[in-house]
């Protein structure tokens, strides 16, 4: 009963930052109907700008966690900006294509910075874990489940020249939209950063994740994302504690392949009207 317990807060703790992902995935798509492929790459960069805010500039490492929002957010801005704003009235395969180039640049680009090796961020939390009764929880992990969430409004305009119509600023909503995702991205990547190590490949698997996590709950939820990522996390834990630790991130995707068999549209998918 007391591993169960330990699981159960271990996937609450991890799930918290996993809906970081998805939620911030599927403003995207909900929005603005983009498959961002770069989010796993923002996430990645969330690590590493704390990495290099705290080592190399010597800020504090709670500074170094608002200011990696921070970057994120102006480095999503800047994506849609220079990539997707010239996009705006293309198909969805030339966006797609894009998309996946900058996918590769930023990797790239990090690996070519930071190289290869991987990078340990420092924390000014004990190394001893906090013990509640039988549960013991690290003090950086409850940091992450304490972190909040600010509250999203979300609008999506299926009719632009109606929206233009109605007065509204259409390129500085998705402006807007792909910085807060992007925030998001790299506000779970400096979470888990100190957590993990910091790699260049880092984000492949989160991207990955995010995708599940979207998946699970249904494209363009917000609520579906969140709890999508409660579920991952709490599969991955049970799998890992109960079968192998092996094929925790197996165990996540089997439940993905389950989940689309008998809701192909997601757990939480909203009917939409078409036409």
């Amino acid at each position: 009963m007391d591993e169960l317990l330990q699981h159960l807060v271990n996937a609450l703790i991890l799930g918290s930052t996993y809906a970081l992902l998805g939620i911030g995935l599927t403003l995207i798509f909900g929005i603005m109907r983009v498959v961002n492929f770069t989010h796993g790459e923002l996430y990645a960069l969330g690590a590493y700008a704390v990495f290099f805010l705290e080592v190399s500039l010597g800020v504090n490492f709670f500074l170094a966690l608002v200011l990696a929002v921070i970057i994120g957010c102006a480095v999503g801005a800047a994506i849609e900006f220079v990539l997707l704003r010239p996009l705006l009235d293309a198909d969805i395969d030339t966006t797609m294509l894009v998309m996946i180039g900058a996918w590769i640049v930023m990797q790239n680009t990090e690996l070519f910075y930071w190289g290869g090796v991987s990078k340990a961020i420092m924390t000014p939390f004990p190394d001893e874990p906090l013990q509640v009764g039988p549960i013991f929880v690290s003090w950086l992990r409850l940091m992450i489940n304490r972190t909040k969430l600010g509250k999203a409004m979300r609008a999506t305009f299926q009719d632009r020249d109606t929206a233009a119509l109605m007065g509204v600023n259409i390129k500085g909503i998705y402006t807007a939209t792909f910085a807060i995702g992007s925030g998001l991205a790299a506000a779970a990547g400096a979470l888990l950063g100190p957590v993990f190590l910091v790699t260049p490949s880092m984000g492949d698997l989160a991207s990955l994740k995010a995708f599940a996590i979207v998946i699970l709950g249904g494209l363009g939820n917000i609520t579906g994302a969140t709890l999508g990522g409660f579920i991952l996390a709490f599969v991955e834990e049970i799998g890992a504690g109960y079968i192998s630790s092996g094929y925790r991130d197996a165990m996540g995707f089997l439940i993905i392949i389950i989940v689309l068999l008998f809701k192909p549209t997601g757990l939480f998918a909203r009917a939409e009207r078409i036409g």
